[in-house]
């Protein structure tokens, strides 16, 4: 994973939704928050040279796909969901080279007092 460290990428992090994923029946029926953080790899040379917001990838289009893609329909694993967002973003953003996504959910059905758990995946263009 070390060949990502070094790249231009942009982030986007702490996004909250409020969702209905999970195995629970009690997930499916109340719902809970869930944060997701991402990491978008692309060549951001030109935008940085040009100034020019056609030669990067928006982030408030980002967002958009991302929680379009949250909300379209409701899935038992966060690792479902976060390859569902993956798919979503190569489809809508031919610049992205690889993606990384954490996606959180802080009020998991565990008996813990403080923490969270989460998943993350790291996919290139060519894995999906």
């Amino acid at each position: 994973m070390s060949d990502f460290d070094d790249r231009d990428r942009i982030l986007l992090a702490g996004l909250a939704f409020y969702g209905y994923h999970g195995v629970m029946l009690e997930e499916n029926k109340l719902g809970q928050r869930f944060r997701i953080d991402l990491e978008l790899g692309l060549d951001m040379s030109d935008a940085a040279k040009t100034d020019d917001v056609a030669s990067t990838v928006h982030y408030g289009n980002v967002y958009n796909v991302v929680k379009e893609a949250f909300e379209e329909r409701r899935f038992k694993l966060i690792e479902a969901l976060g390859h569902h967002i993956i798919v979503r973003l190569f489809g809508a953003f031919d610049k992205v080279d690889w993606i990384r996504i954490r996606v959180r959910k802080p009020e998991a059905p565990l008996p813990i007092v403080a923490g969270e758990v989460a998943i993350e995946l790291l996919r290139t263009r060519d894995q999906i």
